[in-house]
């Protein structure tokens, strides 16, 4: 049921004229003062099915703290699922802005649902009106809104819910903050912005508006469905509570009911809403080489050939905005990137099973009368953004002036996938394997009130001369080598952008902008980025239809991981910024559905230390998104530059590599119903207290432990292993977790500690490789690590990598009860490798005998350690059809 209707007295009604203490712009108020706002009250209550609606009328004049309150509410709850609620509160008398369908389209509702099956309910209270989402089994309130009185006004919209004390909220990104977040006057501001060194407690590139709240008793989700700027604010004063402060649209909420034991759940119905991750290639998992830097075409080469040299494994190589002419995007400077020896590269990487991949940023350099054609092709079909007069909007950004590609242009797939296909073309351009967009917050350098734009120009000097002269063209390489009347410049609610308090437009497009369809940047600027990397993602697959793009954008919304990775912005070489890339990977990975994630390994910003950057190293072979990227004005850290760092990323790589098919499997299950690729040991271990605030470590898919030295030239590190069984990766020794900690010692800057966590089938490569086409040549080993019961299983999903709807794929389920191992599944893609063997781990003695399907196996074909309790049987059998090991 919807719940029981509660009629209450009217609230306090708290006039303007009463609260002279409130400034419109910016003022701190007082939480008191709105907790005595006046409300609504509901009225004309229907229901039919699974469908609530209701009138909100205003009581009273309202507060009109930060401009009149709007007289009269529509609200509708519907329970689309038996597990989410949507609850949806906009002005009855007038059209506010929504997040777009062609943004984020709506997930439908089911058929034949009603609220009383469902997991969670909706109750609402009449006068002052109120509602509450309550656990049905339980009857635990997971959402409350009592006390606290709903504000919505022109540009101020308010929803205070409370929570309990030391709430486990996890989400509500993009931030520099813990996992877990703190509840103790924590503001989350939501409003991309071009944020170098990812400051913590600011405003970062994008917007997650969804959080996770774990408790013992079960783990729930809050999605609220609203992309215009806003602060939310947890505090522990008076009671700990979670409030929304957005300056427009509209309060559209989705509730996740979650799971009382299974954490992961909640994650699985936010795809629902947002939609799973895309599928990405195989050799996407690679390792990446970038650097903001590469003064020319020769100094890129020599970058391939010494990974190669060093025998480091390179999948992909990067190229940053240096190879532009005049930092104009689809350009190669003539000297010092020119189109021939770029196409030799490309050539070299491709020849050798290895990718290539650009950034191209939004920003296209404003030059009438040019001979510059993005520009003038742009300028015909109208696309660009609109200033309130008509004109083109102008940024400041790399190549100077600028203008902006308006992504809600009914042209702009038309204009995009153009300069994709010209650019960017196989026979006569930069055949590129994937993309990389970057200030898409849009960022602009413009300082405020920015008044004189081709001045700030020339006083910032852009685009930058080049700081080096060009090389011979001949140069040889690899050589010797192997709209409304709101006030949208200045709202009365002043939201937390630290780019410049109180100013919405700095740095970026000014939020007065005109968009095509008649929306505003003030609405849509959390969504510039996301629509950049639809029509990025769509401008790849034009170019090569039936494959998987890989795009890495910056600024992302909720739903662009159906689309798009995701690299964590401008951070420092610093360790602080080394240990939290794990809780912002977390952030991505296991909450708002980007799985396709990691930092720049080593730091963009500063000087790395060796240390740090063989600690990195190491750390970023577990990232999903494995790249080594730097600034310009530091110093270079690709790994090949120490010793020890070569080594640690050999050592990491290696590993990598072997676990790929783990990995893709993972991100494939992912992809199919948004189950998380990366896990905080709570999503596993929902009960133990101990791993709710634990974000320095973590688990990559459901089973292999990642606990890496976090301390600067620590070689120890105590790690918390909960009350299970483990085995260490490297010696594969078994390990009982007592849930304490767990101090290890003597780890080598080139090593991190890992361990399989009990219960899995752990599907590897034999060996690794230096590429990932060659990595699938090499056969399988199954590694067995029973649990605590005894039983293990595990799968592994195998296709041509590639291919958006793959003609074939081979599904592999493997089980292990009793002694006795069973693999089994459906074997349409021909990998053409075998099952080396299997290693059952763990295994108190010798067995008196061990048979592949039925038959003994030879005393040369089976060994066993006792000290670490492994018994290795050889298989040998293609990885075509199922088998089973047994032994007794």
């Amino acid at each position: 049921m919807f719940g029981r209707r509660i009629l209450g007295g009217l609230g306090i009604v708290v006039y303007a004229s009463l609260l002279p203490v409130l400034s419109i712009h910016g003022a701190v108020v007082d939480p008191k003062v709105l907790d005595a706002c006046s409300g609504y009250s509901a009225t004309n209550v229907k229901t039919a099915g699974a469908t609530l609606t209701a009138d909100l009328a205003l009581n009273g004049d309202g507060c009109a703290v930060f401009g009149p309150d709007v007289k009269k509410l529509a609200l509708q709850v519907v329970y689309e699922t038996k597990t989410r609620i949507h609850v949806k509160i906009t002005d009855a008398s007038a059209a506010r802005f929504e997040v777009p369908e062609s943004v984020l389209p709506r997930p439908s509702a089911e058929r034949g649902i009603s609220s009383r099956t469902a997991a969670i309910q909706f109750n609402y209270t009449a006068s002052p009106f109120s509602f509450s989402i309550y656990r049905t089994a339980t009857k635990e309130v997971l959402f409350s809104t009592a006390s606290h009185p709903l504000i919505f006004e022109p540009q101020y919209l308010r929803v205070k819910t409370s929570l309990p004390t030391n709430a486990n909220i996890y989400g509500l990104g993009e931030h520099t903050h813990p996992f877990r977040l703190p509840t103790d006057n924590t503001t989350l501001t939501l409003w991309s912005r071009d944020a170098f060194g990812i400051p913590v407690g600011t405003n970062l590139y994008g917007n997650h508006p969804i959080y996770f709240e774990h408790r013992t008793t079960g783990t729930h989700g809050v999605f609220l469905l609203n992309a215009n700027g806003m602060d939310i604010k947890l505090s522990n004063v008076g009671g700990t509570s979670l409030e929304y402060n957005t300056i427009g649209g509209i309060l559209d909420f989705y509730f996740l009911a979650g799971s009382t034991t299974d954490p992961t759940e909640v994650a699985r119905q936010y795809a629902e809403v947002v939609g799973t991750p895309a599928e990405v290639p195989y050799w996407s998992f690679g390792f990446h080489q970038c650097r903001f830097g590469y003064n020319n075409f020769v100094e890129v080469a020599d970058v391939v050939s010494n990974y190669a040299a060093v025998d480091i494994p390179l999948e992909t190589m990067w190229t940053d905005i240096d190879y532009m002419d005049r930092r104009r995007i689809f350009t190669v400077d003539p000297d010092y990137f020119p189109m021939n020896r770029m196409r030799e590269i490309v050539d070299y990487l491709h020849t050798h099973d290895q990718r290539y991949i650009l950034m191209t940023d939004p920003a296209v350099a404003y030059l009438p009368g040019d001979t510059y054609a993005p520009y003038n092709r742009g300028t015909v079909d109208d696309i660009w953004m609109k200033a309130p007069n008509g004109s083109s909007a102008l940024g400041l950004v790399w190549p100077g002036v600028t203008v902006y590609p308006d992504w809600f242009h009914p042209k702009i797939a038309q204009y995009w996938d153009n300069e994709f296909k010209i650019f960017y073309s196989p026979t006569d351009g930069i055949d590129i394997d994937g993309a990389w967009i970057d200030m898409n917050e849009p960022a602009s350098f413009c300082d405020l009130p920015c008044t004189d734009i081709f001045e700030q120009a020339i006083k910032q000097a852009l685009p930058p001369p080049r700081p080096h002269p060009p090389p011979d063209p001949n140069t040889p390489i690899f050589v010797n080598k192997t709209i409304s009347k709101r006030d949208l410049l200045n709202p009365p609610y002043t939201i937390n952008n630290a780019a410049a308090t109180g100013q919405l437009s700095s740095k970026t497009a000014f939020t007065d902008t005109k968009h095509f369809n008649g929306m505003v940047e003030y609405d849509v600027h959390n969504l510039y980025g996301t629509m950049m990397s639809v029509a990025t993602h769509d401008a790849l697959l034009a170019r090569r239809p039936g494959l998987r793009p890989v795009v890495i954008t910056r600024s992302t919304y909720a739903g662009a991981g159906k689309h798009v990775g995701k690299w964590l912005g401008d951070n420092m070489s610093l360790w602080e910024h080394y240990r939290f890339s794990i809780a912002g990977m977390l952030g991505f990975a296991s909450v708002y559905q980007i799985p396709m994630v990691g930092s720049d390994i080593c730091g963009f910003g500063g000087n790395t230390t060796e240390n740090l950057c063989a600690r990195w190293a190491t750390l970023g072979a577990f990232y999903p998104f494995m790249r080594n990227h730097n600034i310009d004005t530091g110093n270079p850290q690709e790994f090949y530059r120490w010793e020890s760092v070569t080594e640690a990323a050999k050592n990491a790589i290696d590993i990598r590599y072997r676990l790929l098919d783990y990995i893709y499997t993972t991100f494939h299950q992912a992809h199919i119903d948004g189950t998380p690729v990366l896990n905080p040991l709570w999503y596993k271990y929902p009960k133990d207290p101990a791993t709710f605030s634990i974000d320095l470590q973590f688990l990559y898919g459901d089973s292999v432990l990642v606990s890496p030295v976090t301390e600067q030239d620590s070689t120890s590190v105590s790690i918390y292993l909960p009350r299970d069984i483990f085995y260490d990766f490297k010696t594969l020794t078994p390990i009982r977790g007592t849930g304490s900690t767990v101090q290890l010692t003597n780890i080598s800057s080139t090593e991190i500690p890992l361990h399989i966590r009990g219960g899995v089938v752990l599907p590897l490569r034999v060996q690794s490789a230096m590429t990932t086409t060659e990595l699938r040549t090499h056969d399988f080993e199954f590694v067995v690590a029973p649990g605590t019961d005894g039983t293990a299983e595990g799968k592994l999903y195998i296709d041509d990598g590639v291919s958006i709807v793959p003609g074939s794929s081979t599904e592999v389920a493997t089980k292990f009860r009793n002694g006795s191992l069973t693999v089994t599944g459906k074997f349409g893609f021909k990998t053409g490798v075998k099952t080396s063997r299997v290693r059952f781990l763990g295994v108190s003695k010798v067995p008196r005998v061990v048979m592949v399907n039925g038959r003994p196996v030879a005393k040369t074909g089976v060994t066993y350690d006792k000290t670490t309790q492994v018994l290795d049987v050889s298989v040998g059998l293609a990885l075509a059809e199922g088998f089973t090991v047994h032994f007794v």
